[in-house]
């Protein structure tokens, strides 16, 4: 079988991989683009609820986790937010800002598709889906990648297929074998932007899934704080203030064998709950109401033994209990897992590529991006403007 003959073979269709095809193959590159799902771009068509919050004003090197926190930079430096806010805005797609920065489209996340499906074509891109890889190996002058019906040669290869997060839209460590058999090292996949779930007896003592407040929460003492929503569960812990911690605490396996618990203030706009006049009858789970669902206050107080009026309570029990709310020490039993993370933390160690093209050091021609490196983004459109970012980057040296 005589193989025929690219430039360059990207194997994954989603963000990152649709966004290097599009840039290779307007450099004037013979572009392959290579999926195995017969429906491209579904991670993009699901997120952010269907509207796809595909970036964020505020993006910085500081919002991405990674064991080698300076890689990012030069990728977000190439290639910023404001860079595909200029090519939303260049399709006259219609687009509003929620919280936090975070970006989503006005009607549907299929119009970043048709954005990026648009952007291929300009390039002649040619697309092999669905499509399975049976077998990649190095020649002297490339990559040859086998697929059941055709071979194919390429003097670049890159490897855009994702982690391990959400695997029913096939999610897979094709990526990570691939990294291995080429000598790259790998840094332990683990779930990300996750629920947590608590062990059976702290479900016992909170009988209150469905209830959600406004908190801070921080993976570990040192960790960022994020002041968001948290949701209690059936199963433990969720909400965004929880998912962006949740990162954190499962990057202290880096360092450290057990992981220290995660810190939640449950009242972050208020200093004193003791600090306002109150009647000599008003129970803390009345004046903790205020700021909670009536039945959450209740079964934290009653949980905690704070059942006596304020008036009663001494200053020493009143500091304790401020310092709990305020300071209130989580340990999870674990995640929810792959199922339910929104992006995989881990892949391929950054230190075997350049931060600047995305190659890898010790093999000329490979390149990976994406998801599948060792790169997490915050919650709020970061980890979609990681794929933009190292797509075009890769795109542009291939």
């Amino acid at each position: 079988m005589t193989p025929r003959a690219w430039d360059v073979v990207i194997i994954g269709a989603g963000a990152a991989g649709l966004m290097c095809a599009a840039t290779a193959g307007q450099r004037g590159r013979r572009v392959l683009l290579i999926d195995h799902a017969e429906h491209l771009g579904e991670r993009i068509r699901i997120s952010g609820g269907g509207r796809c919050n595909f970036t964020n004003r505020r993006v910085q090197p500081e919002n991405f986790l990674s064991q080698n926190p300076h890689f990012v930079r030069s990728a977000l430096a190439q290639y910023g937010a404001q860079d595909f806010i200029t090519l939303v805005e260049r399709y006259g797609i219609a687009y509003h800002e929620k919280t936090l920065g975070q970006l989503f489209c006005d009607h549907s996340a299929q119009a970043i598709i048709d954005l990026l499906h648009a952007e291929c074509a300009l390039g002649d891109v040619q697309f092999c889906h669905p499509c399975t890889v049976t077998d990649i190996a190095r020649t002297g002058a490339g990559f040859t990648v086998q697929t059941p019906n055709e071979r194919h040669q390429t003097a670049s290869l890159v490897i855009a297929t994702g982690g391990l997060a959400i695997p029913k839209l096939g999610a897979s460590p094709f990526g990570y074998r691939i990294a291995e058999q080429f000598g790259l090292p790998i840094v332990p996949p683990q779930p990300a932007l996750v629920p947590l779930a608590m062990p059976p007896e702290w479900l016992a003592e909170y009988p209150i899934a469905g209830n959600s407040l406004t908190i801070t929460a921080q993976g570990e003492a040192t960790a960022p704080r994020f002041q968001e929503q948290l949701l209690f569960t059936h199963r433990g812990l969720s909400g965004p203030a929880i998912l962006q911690a949740s990162s954190y605490w499962q990057a202290q396996s880096w360092h450290q064998e057990k992981r220290s618990p995660l810190v939640i203030n449950l009242l972050p706009d208020i200093a004193d709950v003791f600090a306002q006049p109150v009647s000599s009858k008003q129970t803390l789970a009345q004046r903790l109401s205020e700021f909670w669902p009536k039945r959450l206050a209740e079964a934290f107080c009653a949980t905690h033994r704070w059942e006596k009026p304020l008036n009663q309570f001494s200053h020493k029990e009143k500091a304790a209990i401020n310092e709990q709310l305020h300071h209130w020490l989580i340990q999870p039993a674990g995640t929810l897992g792959f199922a339910k993370a929104e992006v995989t933390l881990g892949g391929v160690d950054t230190r075997a590529l350049s931060s600047k093209t995305l190659a890898a050091r010790s093999v000329p021609g490979l390149y990976f991006i994406g998801e599948v490196v060792d790169v997490t983004g915050w919650l709020g459109g970061y980890n979609f403007q990681w794929a933009w970012s190292s797509g075009f980057v890769a795109g542009s040296h291939v």
